[in-house]
């Protein structure tokens, strides 16, 4: 058996340690292409982000439309049930809030692109429930607005569409609105069944229908509080789309909080 010599036993050493080397710089290597691959591929992500969020902004640049004005109007009405000389009952007290909102199309110029060529309601959501009493959202005709009326036809269950019009006299008996946003949307928040089949036995003190009837009825207004949101969404004549989320708070006082709002 021959045995090796230093020299040999040197160079075995040698080449090991070349083998090692090489080895440790092709990971290095490999390491490093992938770290600049993640890097590159960070850097375009950030790129395309960016150049999304400047697409987005430019087109959202100027406003085209926006809810600048609500109008809101609070009280309270009866269903009557029965009648006579010396008292009276009532088969529903329900308090009623109508709602109106304004759309400001932000031009004297009206164009495709501020006109509306769609209008519609949903994803109503009712973000606190009152205490007492059976709340729903109604669509609510222009001309009865800031009266107690309630057309069970007009309950909006899920989605509310409107009908979009240019003719110069429209009818408000079921949801309608003018392209030019000339006319308001027309909501009514109503909470139903308040007091049922109460009768009132004192005949000479006469009902005033209106808020007082829940300060009569000894209803605290606290457990009517009660908070809804829903989005509205349009279309233009553009087909380009919008949507917002409008949240209101239903008011039972006037502004000094010393009466009920009629």
């Amino acid at each position: 058996m021959i045995e090796d010599t230093k020299e040999d036993k040197s160079q075995k050493i040698v080449n090991k340690k070349i083998t090692v080397f090489s080895v440790l710089f092709i990971v290095c290597i490999i390491i490093l292409v992938f770290l600049i691959f993640n890097v590159f591929q960070m850097i375009n992500c950030k790129e395309c982000l960016e150049n999304s969020v400047l697409a987005f902004a430019e087109k959202n640049e100027k406003v085209i439309f926006n809810i600048d004005k609500t109008t809101l109007f609070s009280s309270a009405d009866t269903k009557n049930k029965t009648s006579s000389v010396t008292n009276f009952t009532i088969e529903n007290l329900y308090q009623f809030t109508d709602i109106a909102l304004y759309i400001n199309n932000n031009s004297t110029e009206l164009t495709e692109e501020n006109t509306l060529k769609s209008l519609s309601i949903s994803n109503i959501q009712f973000l606190k429930m009152p205490e007492i009493g059976q709340a729903s959202l109604y669509y609510k005709n222009l001309n009865d607005f800031a009266k107690g009326s309630i057309e069970e036809a007009n309950k909006i269950e899920e989605q509310l569409n409107f009908e979009v019009s240019s003719e110069d006299q429209l009818s408000f008996d079921t949801p309608a609105i003018y392209n030019n946003c000339a006319s308001p949307i027309v909501l009514s928040y109503v909470n139903e069944n308040i007091k049922t089949d109460y009768t009132f036995t004192d005949s000479s003190v006469p009902i005033t229908y209106d808020g007082s009837l829940l300060r009569r009825l000894e209803i605290p207004l606290e457990s009517l509080n009660a908070s809804i949101s829903f989005d509205v969404y349009i279309t233009n004549n553009l087909d380009q789309k919008f949507k917002t989320t409008v949240y209101l708070d239903i008011p039972l006082q006037s502004k000094d909080r010393t009466s009920v709002n009629k």
